[in-house]
């Protein structure tokens, strides 16, 4: 098949990693790829690899841009694409346009958040062939919406390179720390901490940094300093007001120097590597890919119950599951694990096994396949 991905976004995160995994993974089943995506987008260079003269770069600035989906559409007709897939909400319609424009052509779209689109994506949408959720939770939000019929929703769970993240845990196990290493390896094994607990994602308010911190206080209470709290992810508010939040609330709560900020990190397998326990305490999660990574690391696993979490988590068997925003339940069950290490061993091999059977970029990638033969009529 020739397969054009289409991604106006100007930031990397999950999304982005799930797009440039489904198109590699793609590329070494034998299918020809294309992308369409702004100048300087974080996607570039790694695409550029995939598909090296397959790139097209437009503005894509928003779904109104009419010359982008003009633009588009000239290149899916001169390169016989056959599936357009779109990726980001406002590149829905500008796809769309492209999709009309080349009639043998079929749209396929992916939804990665629980955010409803708005009544005007009925109409504009209406040539949509097939919509990938990435979890059930999404899932169930676009049914409910009534904007595509419910025979063109597939569920296609995100997923990780769970070997990556294999490899990563036994060079780690194997006493890798004296190696010269990347710098998310060397912020985070600086430390000589006998416990290690973190939380991984972007500094906003639905990832619950501020509750881990909360946390962080009650289990320091117990463990007298013995644990170490790393928190992974980038700075997202324009002049790093969030950042500057979190750093005032630990030394408020007498946390310096037991509180790690890594920033972003390029290979967070070598962050989850050193942990004992991962914590998510996100307010809202569509499906939760550090979840995952954190399973396939062969983690214990602390999340709050949100719609994604228990999805992938099955409490008391490959993780912990507490309430959303609840600290005390949070730092209770952190304390149990870090206070039995059978119990935490045994979480972490059961959650490695989960990832194998569920969560691996070639069950991904089949899957995904599968819906653009669909689409196709195949």
């Amino acid at each position: 098949m020739k397969i054009l991905q289409v991604s106006s976004a100007r930031l990397f995160g999950g999304g982005e990693r799930y797009l440039i995994d489904l198109a590699r993974g793609l590329a070494a089943r034998g299918h020809d790829i294309y992308a369409a995506l702004p100048p300087g987008s974080p996607l570039g260079a790694e695409m550029s690899s995939i598909t090296p003269r397959g790139i097209v770069e437009l503005p894509l600035r928003n779904a109104l841009d009419l010359r982008s989906a003009l633009r588009l559409a000239r290149f899916v007709r001169e390169n016989e694409v056959e599936i357009v897939h779109a990726h980001v909400a406002r590149d829905y319609p500008l796809a769309a346009i492209a999709a009309r424009r080349a009639p043998r052509v079929r749209l396929v779209v992916t939804r990665h958040v629980m955010f409803p689109l708005s009544r005007a994506h009925r109409l504009t949408l209406a040539n949509v062939s097939r919509v990938v959720a990435v979890s059930e939770a999404v899932a169930r939000t676009l049914r409910a919406s009534g904007i595509f019929p419910a025979h063109k929703i597939r569920v296609v769970p995100n997923a990780v390179d769970v070997r990556r993240f294999q490899q990563a845990r036994k060079w780690f196990e194997s006493g890798g720390r004296e190696q010269d290493s990347q710098a998310g390896r060397q912020a985070v094994l600086a430390a000589e901490s006998t416990l290690r607990v973190g939380i991984v994602g972007e500094l906003s308010e639905v990832k619950g940094q501020e509750v881990f911190i909360r946390a962080a206080r009650l289990v320091s209470e117990r463990f007298a300093g013995a644990v170490e709290f790393i928190i992974v992810g980038g700075e997202t508010s324009p002049a790093g007001e969030r950042r500057t939040a979190l750093e005032k609330l630990v030394a408020q709560l007498g946390l310096d120097g037991r509180v790690r900020f890594t920033g972003h990190c390029d290979d967070v397998a070598e962050v989850l590597s050193s942990l004992d326990v991962f914590v998510s305490a996100s307010s809202s999660e569509s499906f939760g890919i550090a979840l995952v990574e954190a399973m396939a690391s062969g983690l214990a696993i602390v999340t709050t119950a949100t719609d994604g979490a228990r999805e992938i988590i099955e409490d008391g068997l490959t993780g912990t599951i507490v309430p959303i925003a609840d600290p005390d339940a949070l730092a209770a069950a952190v304390l149990d694990l870090l206070g039995d290490t059978p119990h935490r061993h045994s979480l972490g091999v059961r959650a490695r096994e989960v990832a194998l059977e569920r969560f691996t970029l070639e069950r991904m990638i089949a899957d995904t396949e599968r819906v653009y033969m669909e689409a196709l009529g195949r």
